[in-house]
C-alpha cells in the first residue's frame, strides 16, 4: 500500500517499461508527472490510463539530456504538485557504435541522456524530498549495460555510473528518509517494436532465461513499485535483477 498524496516522475514514461511504471504508481495512488522528449501524443494516453486511478497526472515534456529542460521539467513538476516523492530515471538512449568509430559528440549524448539526467532530477528532487523526510531514487540499468556491450560502451559506461551514483545517494540520503536503487531488467517481450533487428536480437535470448520466457514490462513496473512503497523502505543501494534467472 502507499499513501496519496505522493507524486512521482518518471522519465521516458510513454510506451513500454515507462508507460507500465506510470500505471503501476498511479494505481498505488500516486500522481504521476510523465515526460517524453517528443511524442506528447503517447504521453497524452498514458496520461488518461493514469486518471483513471483518481490521481493527477501531469505531462512535462522535454530532452532530459538536456540540463535545462531537466530543470524545467522538476520545475513544471514541482509547481503542480508541491514535491517529487518518487523520481524513476527510466529515458535513455541506446545507439550503437563500433568504439573506434564512435565520435564525441555521440560519446556525450549518451553520458547525457542515461546517466547526467539522473544527476540533474535528483538535485531538483531532493530538497523536496528531505524537506518531507521522506523519498525514493528509482534508476533503470539493463542487463546487457552491466555486463558490457559490444558496440555500445557509452551506453555501459552510463549505466555503471548510474550504479555508481545510487550507492552513493542510498550512503548519503539514508539517514533522511530517502532510499535509492536501480532496477536491472532482462530482455522484456514487445521491446524496440521499431526496430525488427534489435526485437529479434531480445527474442534470441528466451533461451538464456531460466524461466523459459521474456519479460514483461508491468514485472518490471512492479519491482518500481515495492520500491516506491513503504513496504519498501529496508531496500536501499540495491540493484534490483529482474530477469528471469538469467546470470549476469
Amino acid at each position: 500500500m502507499t499513501r496519496k498524496n505522493r507524486t512521482a516522475l518518471i522519465t521516458g514514461s510513454g510506451k513500454n517499461i515507462g508507460r507500465a511504471i506510470v500505471l503501476d504508481l498511479a494505481g498505488r495512488g500516486l500522481n504521476v508527472v510523465l515526460n517524453g522528449s517528443s511524442d506528447k501524443t503517447a504521453c497524452e494516453a498514458v496520461a488518461a490510463e493514469a486518471e483513471m486511478f483518481g490521481v493527477g497526472t501531469l505531462i512535462a515534456m522535454g530532452d532530459v539530456g538536456v540540463s535545462d529542460d531537466c530543470k524545467r521539467i522538476s520545475g513544471e513538476a514541482l509547481d503542480k504538485f508541491g514535491a517529487v516523492d518518487v523520481l524513476v530515471n527510466n529515458a535513455a538512449i541506446r545507439p550503437t557504435s563500433p568504439f573506434l568509430e564512435m565520435d564525441e559528440e555521440e560519446w556525450n549524448r549518451v553520458l547525457a541522456v542515461d546517466m547526467s539526467a539522473a544527476f540533474w532530477l535528483a538535485r531538483a528532487c531532493l530538497p523536496g524530498m528531505i524537506d518531507k523526510g521522506w523519498g525514493r531514487i528509482i534508476n533503470i540499468a539493463g542487463m546487457n549495460a552491466i555486463q558490457g556491450y559490444n558496440g555500445r560502451c557509452h551506453v555501459s559506461v552510463a549505466k555503471h555510473a548510474a550504479w555508481g551514483m545510487t550507492k552513493s545517494l542510498a550512503k548519503e540520503f539514508g539517514s533522511r528518509g530517502i532510499s535509492a536503487n536501480i532496477i536491472s531488467p532482462g530482455p522484456i517481450a514487445g521491446d524496440h517494436p521499431d526496430n525488427p533487428e534489435m526485437a529479434a536480437h531480445i527474442e534470441s535470448q528466451k533461451s538464456k532465461i531460466p524461466l523459459g520466457r521474456l519479460g514483461l514490462n508491468e514485472e518490471i513496473a512492479a519491482a518500481a513499485g515495492l520500491l516506491a512503497s513503504d513496504e519498501g523502505a529496508f531496500i536501499n543501494g540495491q540493484m534490483i535483477q529482474v530477469n528471469g534467472g538469467t546470470q549476469t
